[in-house]
């Protein structure tokens, strides 16, 4: 009796044959098939690339972030620079239909020789203010800047220049030198030149154009007003209602260049 088996109880019940393995559950196969993780030299590389870029956007978004100059700026600076960048595109878009203005003139005019002679002689005198060898006068600035510590150097008169011509300036003079296209300041404060020709402070610019565009280029934030102010210079911006550029640079002839037309 005491080898008789119990009724029910199954054969080797808590037996397992040597070798067999448990069957593996759906979620121990998942764990298997991802882990280790089993990544080709392809995917490391555009891995590599991908972060290299995010790392470069980051950084120029960051720089130039911090390095605006309107960064900071009160908000009704920023709708008087908007409002220079709106009468900038009006003034062009003023220009293209004066010219188109003039060619229609041109092709609708029954003596045609005469409308081409008017205009070309409207356009000489413009070219002669921009050239510099015609008197100009109108509505303008003057900008005086001051500098008893001799701290103005050429590049901040030269940023002044630049500006103006920005904001629509026509015909410039400085200290008694017109300004043309080739125009260049050099030396340090105290010492500066204009086309090679030196001038002591202070420093007058008499400016032909639209006044009401003209003075708030020169003080917006960061601008030149503050600028030169930076440098103990004194500066000080005055509407005109008729101002006179009347100093004359002689016609030269180039000596290369020849016109293209018959």
């Amino acid at each position: 009796m005491s080898n008789q088996e119990l009724p029910g109880e199954p054969e080797h019940a808590d037996e397992q044959t040597p070798g067999s393995t448990k069957e593996l559950t759906g979620r121990q196969r998942l764990i298997a098939g991802l882990w280790p993780p089993r990544v080709t030299r392809a995917q490391l590389v555009v891995a590599l690339l991908l972060f290299v870029l995010g790392l470069g956007l980051a950084i120029q978004v960051r720089s130039n972030s911090d390095n605006s100059a309107l960064r900071g700026a009160r908000q009704e600076d920023l709708v008087r620079i908007l409002d220079e960048l709106d009468d900038r595109t009006q003034r062009l878009e003023d220009e293209k239909q004066r010219l188109a203005a003039q060619r229609t003139e041109l092709e609708n005019s029954s003596d045609q020789a005469e409308e081409a002679r008017k205009q070309t002689v409207e356009k000489e005198r413009q070219l002669g203010v921009l050239a510099g060898t015609v008197a100009a006068h109108g509505p303008g600035i003057t900008l005086t800047v001051n500098d008893p510590g001799d701290g103005v150097k050429a590049d901040m008169l030269l940023d002044a220049l630049q500006e103006l011509r920005a904001a629509g300036a026509e015909a410039i003079e400085v200290n008694g030198v017109r300004v043309v296209a080739n125009t260049y300041f050099s030396g340090d404060g105290g010492n500066v030149r204009v086309d090679d020709r030196k001038i002591t402070a202070p420093y007058v610019f008499k400016v032909i154009g639209k006044p009401q565009d003209l003075e708030p280029a020169l003080n917006i934030p960061g601008g030149v007003v503050q600028t030169l102010e930076k440098e103990q210079a004194t500066v000080q911006v005055e509407q005109v209602d008729d101002i006179v550029v009347d100093a004359l640079r002689p016609a030269k002839q180039p000596d290369y260049a020849r016109s293209s037309s018959p």
